[in-house]
């Protein structure tokens, strides 16, 4: 994307004048912690994005239909039908 379009077609004389005025209003000690604020800002929306898009993962999971189909022959007992249950006894 142009750099131009992000700024709103700033120039540099504007975005320095934006900048000598943000330094006049907070100062130079605000500035860090003003930054360091938004960097923490930051970094728990992407942490409760990331927290969501696992719960959702999770539930998808969890729903998804079980395959037992794994069994091996030594695993599975034999069926014997009703009639010869009764006729074995």
């Amino acid at each position: 994307m142009c750099l131009s379009l992000l700024f709103l077609n700033l120039g540099g004389g504007e975005l320095f004048m934006i900048l000598f005025v943000v330094l006049l209003l907070f100062g130079s000690k605000q500035i860090p912690n003003l930054a360091r604020g938004l960097g923490r800002g930051m970094r728990e929306f992407k942490d409760a994005m990331n927290g969501i898009e696992r719960e959702i993962t999770n539930a998808a999971n969890e729903n998804a239909p079980v395959n037992n189909n794994n069994k091996t022959p030594d695993s599975i007992t034999p069926t014997v039908p009703l009639d010869q249950q009764e006729s074995q006894k």
